[in-house]
């Protein structure tokens, strides 16, 4: 039989009585602020086109790499779940999702699910096999109206600004109708990421470099080039709004090579000769000399090493990346990024935004590197860590060595368009939680908590990541 569907009005809040009263206001204050979401993966075309939305299936699951991973793990085939070359009909992946709903019992997506469920579409039921095609036909209906258009979504979401991540030789089309459009009102600000031209020895690395060079006008065959056509390419986003770039590598060594040894292993890579050390050499200097294209030109940069990208080698050539099978590593910044902050760490233009998926290096590296060097910012939990008890472990870490000015705010790191309210307000609650205890244990006042409540959704990832409205 299918239980109530009814989020709790104080979810994640405090269990203490007379903390839990103080954390509801704090949140109340919030609660419908407008959302600011500087990291992200919904491409801006979904809101430039504003077609409806195919189905339930291919909106909330077959995109969505935190279903797809759990589901995968109670044996749900992925080819089930519309990742496969032979297409999977939307509703058998909406069956096998409601059927193992319960694999979702403590997770931050079954929160997510709830929350967005429930406000969104209005379902009053938990998900079953039993409601799974009734379920299915009540969302399908309700996104042919206008009123769950992308846009309207938008509006609905109260979003002010969602950043997108996009490659170097993206022409940003959308973007532009978006921000020449007079009836759209909101800010979708492309970011700059060029993983695809760290590494010589990455599949596809040749083929980058030659699209790169065809965008940019620039000969990127040697690395000087290169150099000087992503430099063009970042002049074109920060034409476009772009205010930051993203950069995800497996660690972040940043040991920069003299200009001759990096022109010998750019043309070693194009020959396919570049041996691993050579790779990772040239992997390390190129992080350096993104910093210091970052120092130039004002674009933050955000930085997040240490993940093991398709780890399981048949998934990745059944289902190619972003399958579910990205797992976290141990990771290290304080050492690897002495170059960068030895040379651009009091650069008033540099701005560094440190995330990690090893909650360890919270305490022991992140939050004193952002309690000393005033470009660096602790950035807030993500991906693994995207959780209740993380997040909360994440402000008892950093705290205590950064304060809070020099945090993030938070980032929902999802193309799951429909989740993203649910986790702004999930980090919301949270935050009002931790306030409030501080508050109990006369570690702030009540007027530093309400002004702190209104700083983490507004003014501090605003002005960390250079949004539209930051302070100058």
């Amino acid at each position: 039989m299918s239980t109530v569907l009814s989020p709790h009005a104080d979810r994640l809040l405090p269990a203490d009585p007379g903390v839990r009263d103080l954390a509801r206001r704090l949140y109340e204050a919030v609660a419908h602020a407008p959302i600011l979401s500087p990291h992200g993966h919904v491409e801006a075309a979904l809101l430039a086109d504003d077609t409806p939305f195919p189905d339930p299936a291919t909106l909330l699951i077959t995109p969505d790499h935190y279903v797809l991973r759990l589901l995968h793990a109670v044996g749900v085939p992925l080819d089930a779940l519309g990742r496969g070359d032979a297409p999977a009909d939307p509703q058998d992946v909406w069956r096998a999702f409601c059927t193992n709903w319960d694999a979702f019992l403590g997770t931050p997506v079954r929160y997510w699910f709830e929350t967005s469920l429930s406000e969104i579409f209005g379902v009053t039921e938990q998900p079953s096999a039993a409601n799974a095609d009734e379920l299915y036909a009540h969302i399908d209906a309700l996104l042919a109206t206008p009123a769950l258009r992308p846009r309207a979504l938008f509006d609905r979401f109260r979003i002010e600004t969602l950043a997108t991540t996009d490659d170097p030789v993206a022409d940003l089309a959308a973007h532009a109708r978006l921000r020449e459009d007079p009836t759209f009102r909101g800010h979708v600000l492309p970011t700059f990421r060029a993983d695809r031209y760290m590494d010589p020895s990455t599949p596809g690395w040749v083929v980058a470099v030659e699209e790169l060079s065809d965008v940019s006008g620039i000969d990127a065959g040697r690395y000087s080039g290169l150099l000087d056509a992503l430099r063009r390419r970042r002049e074109a986003f920060r034409a476009a709004g772009g205010t930051a770039t993203d950069t995800g590598v497996l660690d972040a060594g940043s040991w920069p090579l003299g200009s001759g040894e990096a022109e010998r292993i750019h043309a070693a890579g194009l020959r396919g000769e570049a041996t691993a050390e050579e790779a990772i050499a040239y992997r390390h200097n190129m992080l350096y000399r993104l910093a210091e294209m970052s120092s130039e030109d004002g674009l933050v940069m955000q930085l997040h090493p240490g993940v093991i990208r398709n780890h399981h080698r048949d998934t990745l050539a059944r289902f190619g990346p972003d399958s579910g099978h990205d797992l976290p590593d141990v990771v290290a910044f304080t050492r690897p990024l002495t170059p960068i902050l030895n040379d651009f760490g009091t650069n008033e233009t540099f701005r560094l935004v440190l995330f990690t998926v090893d909650e360890t290096s919270f305490s022991r590296e992140i939050g004193p590197l952002a309690g000393f060097y005033p470009t660096v910012y602790a950035g807030a939990p993500w991906w693994f860590l995207d959780t209740p008890d993380a997040i909360s472990r994440y402000r008892r870490a950093v705290t205590d060595s950064a304060g809070f000015a020099k945090t993030s705010g938070f980032v929902d790191d999802t193309r799951a368009f429909c989740s993203i309210p649910a986790r702004h307000d999930m980090s919301r609650r949270l935050d009002a939680g931790y306030l409030a205890a501080l508050v109990a244990e006369h570690r702030l006042t009540e007027d530093q908590a309400f002004d702190l409540t209104h700083r983490l959704v507004d003014d501090i990832p605003r002005t960390t990541f250079r949004l539209p409205g930051a302070r100058s």
